[in-house]
């Protein structure tokens, strides 16, 4: 009995050590391959607080997103100051939209063109598709496809490229999967490697939301680019 018992807390010490480490991002479920992914990148926001973009140089990135807006009105404070950093910090740079259910496309895309500037060499504009945080609307997919159309048809008019699409597994399914949309896919999956039931490709991956990097005193999200350094140079060299 005493051998039962002593197993048994050894594997719950051992759970409750890979629960602190995962929750305080010492490890990860996704490891992806450098060779296979070897375009990295970020995404960040005002809830990274004050990034020292020079030290983050020596994480060897490529990319970041930003967050330049959400809804019909609100600005990220830091985005004007992550922008012209990311760029002296020599990271080709995007800027994305959280998209709210509660105001139409037109407010939304709006709001992002007074805030992000026409600039060369950027990714494209992204539209933040997912639930959490969201208001507590919840539109039909119908509803939905044709307020990020209304989105999509200002910021190619603007910036001359379709918007990215990130999505979570539950937005994509009940939004995007087996749609008719043909924009660039960028897929959260904080478990495995993205696999869309559609068949479609995802262009880019967030495959952490617990990472640590240099210059961010906070957690980071972590990403990939699916392709090769070239593949991605032509991604951003055709806006997508």
């Amino acid at each position: 009995m005493n051998r039962i018992i002593a197993v048994f807390g050894a594997l719950a010490l051992m759970a409750v050590t890979t629960y602190i480490f995962l929750d305080r991002g010492y490890v990860r479920l996704n490891y992806p391959d450098s060779e296979k992914y070897p375009v990295r990148g970020i995404d960040v926001s005002h809830h990274q607080d004050v990034i020292d973009w020079q030290l983050l140089t020596r994480e060897g990135l490529s990319f970041a997103f930003i967050k330049a807006t959400e809804g019909g009105d609100h600005k990220d404070t830091k985005f004007i100051h992550n922008w012209e950093m990311a760029d002296k910090a020599g990271l080709v740079r995007g800027a994305y939209h959280f998209f709210t259910f509660c105001k139409t496309g037109r407010e939304q895309a709006m709001n992002f063109i007074e805030t992000v500037p026409v600039t060369k060499h950027m990714l494209p504009p992204v539209i933040d598709l997912e639930f959490g945080g969201n208001c507590s609307a919840r539109p039909t997919r119908e509803q939905v496809h044709a307020e990020i159309e209304e989105f999509a048809r200002l910021i190619r008019a603007e910036y001359g490229m379709d918007p990215i699409i990130y999505a979570t597994s539950q937005s994509y399914e009940d939004f995007l999967e087996g749609g008719e949309y043909d924009y660039p896919l960028w897929i959260r999956n904080i478990y495995r490697t993205p696999y869309l039931g559609d068949g479609r490709k995802w262009d880019f991956w967030q495959y952490a939301n617990r990472g640590r990097l240099l210059g961010i005193k906070g957690f980071v999200d972590l990403n990939v680019f699916n392709g090769t350094a070239d593949d991605f140079e032509l991604f951003v060299a055709s806006g997508g």
